[in-house]
């Protein structure tokens, strides 16, 4: 096993549980970052850039992961290796940081969470949501979970076609008396929103504030320059190693996706056909539910900076939106997921379905295995990104192990 980077003392379960990974709970490539109190603790990458680039298993099913000595980059049949640099998408690990572009609107006092949607963008006000208010939209309250007319990719990507789509939609509930995941509606509430707002995209308004000036390698809606360094993603099937521990959805998450007509295969079939996440078109559309792209250094960077624990003394949020960001808005039963769900104002929070650190967390994964998030209390920020996308919807084993590596540690 060729892990690269650096661990911390104190820190060395975390990279015992990053090895795990590959040997028994099928990570092809990936990468953890952990900061804790300014400081970055754990900083660790593997396996190859694409999931499909090579088989990275030996006959017997374990891990047979190579590092730059192993491993063409030059086209020759060799896998191009997992590198320091190496970004993926992080699917609804997006949201999150997404989230933090309204949240620090209203920190400047340029968006008022008790105000209507409507307020800002009248046309949302249709089809019986015009009491919908800018912290029921945040917190998958604002009844759009899905489209009675699905949008195609190239729809979904125009930046027209889908915040048209939403502000004409007839609620499924009264917004703001329920919550279910807006797995891809969510793209388009928080997009047209912030543009209504700013006159500025997600994407571009992230960069300009926060990844560019903090030098954060993570893009909604990817510049070509970058492409170069995004891998390949794709489905995997842990090994017949991992027994009891390989990935599934529960028994009635999966019969409601199975079923074409429930509220939780509309949602995520918002998008139809889904799109190809390694297609160029959809890498750099500005998706903010999905289509975020980064390192897993990024992500835990973003989330310490939130917190104020950089090294450079860096703050983004005030103490006082930090804990509004860990704030619960909506809990119990999710009419989309089916299972019990916390969120914030954007952030999934800890809980029996995405489990983080402590209840002090606020952060989101994304579907398939990548996860980031905050711990105040801990001061912690943390961030896994994966190329190989498992059938886990909100807590992946990958991910979870290292989480509980991270806890052992402190």
């Amino acid at each position: 096993m060729e892990i690269q980077g650096e661990v911390t003392e104190g820190f060395e379960a975390v990279r015992d549980a990053f090895v795990r990974n590959f040997e028994v709970l099928g990570d092809r490539g990936a990468a953890v970052a952990v900061y804790r109190d300014g400081r970055k603790v754990v900083d660790l990458w593997a396996g190859t850039k694409d999931v499909d680039g090579a088989d990275t298993r030996s006959p017997d099913g374990v891990a047979a992961v190579h590092g730059p000595e192993g491993a063409g980059t030059d086209g020759s049949g060799g896998a191009a290796p997992w590198t320091a640099d190496t970004a993926q998408v992080v699917r609804s690990a997006t949201k999150g940081v997404a989230a933090a572009v309204p949240l620090l609107l209203h920190q400047r006092g340029l968006l008022d969470l008790d105000a209507p949607v409507g307020a800002h963008w009248p046309e949302f006000k249709a089809g019986g949501k015009e009491r919908a208010r800018v912290r029921d939209l945040l917190a998958h309250r604002a009844g759009v979970p899905a489209l009675d007319r699905p949008l195609t990719p190239a729809q979904a990507a125009d930046g027209e076609s889908g915040p048209r789509a939403v502000a004409e939609q007839t609620a499924f509930w009264q917004p703001g008396t329920d919550h279910g995941y807006h797995a891809q509606t969510y793209s388009w509430l928080l997009s047209e929103l912030v543009l209504r707002v700013t006159g500025m995209s997600v994407g571009q308004w992230l960069a300009r504030e926060v990844t560019g000036p903090l030098g954060l390698d993570f893009w909604i809606g990817l510049p070509d320059a970058e492409a170069g360094r995004v891998g390949r993603v794709g489905p995997v099937e842990p090994p017949a190693s991992a027994g009891a521990l390989r990935t599934r959805p529960r028994r009635n998450v999966s019969e409601a996706y199975a079923d074409p007509h429930s509220p939780t295969r509309r949602a995520f079939a918002a998008i139809d056909p889904l799109p190809d996440e390694n297609d160029p078109a959809y890498r750099a559309a500005e998706l903010p539910a999905s289509a975020g792209i980064g390192t897993a250094r990024a992500l835990a960077g973003f989330y310490a900076a939130l917190l104020g624990d950089t090294e450079d003394g860096t703050r983004l949020f005030t103490p006082e939106t930090a804990a509004l960001a860990s704030s619960e808005l909506s809990s119990g039963p999710d009419r989309v997921l089916v299972v019990n769900t916390r969120f914030g104002p954007g952030y999934m929070l800890h809980g029996p379905a995405s489990p983080l650190l402590s209840p002090a967390s606020f952060g989101h994964p994304g579907r398939g295995g990548s996860l980031a998030f905050a711990d105040a209390e801990a001061g912690i920020g943390f961030g896994y990104v994966t190329n190989s996308l498992a059938k886990s919807v909100t807590a992946d084993p990958r991910a979870q192990a290292l989480v509980r590596a991270v806890r052992a540690s402190l």
